[in-house]
């Protein structure tokens, strides 16, 4: 019984240090559109930039 809660504990604290996916700045080799996406797009689009915390690439994600 103790074995199964050490086991829960220790998932629940490795759940709560996960972060959100980073967002950047897709560019279409097509056109030159920008998006601000967290997935690739496709093969028609190349990720410039830094990641962003926010969905307007906006605010930076500073490396830790």
């Amino acid at each position: 019984m103790k074995i199964l809660l050490a086991l829960f504990l220790s998932c629940a604290c490795a759940l709560l240090a996960a972060e959100p996916a980073p967002w950047y700045w897709w560019v279409s080799k097509l056109d030159g559109a920008r998006v601000c996406s967290q997935t690739p797009l496709g093969a028609g689009w190349e990720r410039i930039a830094r990641p962003y915390r926010d969905s307007r690439c906006e605010k930076l994600a500073f490396a830790k």
